[in-house]
């Protein structure tokens, strides 16, 4: 089981080709699946807690070499001049193991990523990826059928009923007996 501590390292466009829906929006435009996984990994991530950096080799992009930005919780990164995804993601694992962290590699390519193993890095396959979002998905629309009703927000559920009523009088203008303020 991951947990929230742990870094998940994605290969991009090896995970694009590996997933057949992704696949046939990259034959439509490549810009199409590339937003598409990082849709599926943000709601995953959302889910899990788990840190998710996403590396794509920038020569497929134009001016994206060494670009780095985040699509809401997860962070998206192209590559430097010369250098591939699978060299990416060996420098981003030396640097997340050395801060003693489970670091996680989806990848189909074993072979290529066999630097990155041998730093200590965990395999997740494109296949084993795709379970796991699929999952959170499915968990995530399952608890919205079953629960629709949203929730008191985090302060609200930590106040007692008589704070609560408090406050929302004070915001009113209420005062402490639930009346106008100078209305006797």
């Amino acid at each position: 089981m991951r947990k929230r501590e742990d870094v998940l390292l994605v290969d991009g466009y090896n995970i694009i080709g590996a997933w057949p829906e992704l696949a046939a929006l990259k034959n439509e435009k490549l810009e199409n699946a590339r937003d598409r996984l990082l849709e599926l990994l943000a709601d995953y991530q959302s889910y899990s807690g788990v840190r998710v950096i996403v590396v794509f080799d920038a020569y497929h992009v134009a001016g994206g070499l060494g670009s780095d930005y985040r699509h809401r919780n997860v962070r998206v990164m192209f590559t430097r001049e010369r250098e591939t995804a699978d060299e990416c993601i060996e420098r981003l694992v030396g640097d997340w193991i050395s801060a003693r962290r489970n670091v996680y590699v989806a990848t189909s390519d074993l072979t290529e990523q066999h630097v990155a193993f041998g730093k200590g890095a965990l395999r997740v396959t494109a296949r084993e990826l795709k379970i796991a979002v699929e999952q959170s998905s499915n968990d995530i629309q399952t608890t919205i059928k079953r629960d629709p009703k949203p929730k008191r927000n985090e302060l609200g559920s930590a106040l007692s009923d008589d704070i609560w009523r408090k406050l929302e009088n004070m915001r009113r203008g209420l005062d402490a007996n639930g009346s106008k303020g100078g209305e006797n």
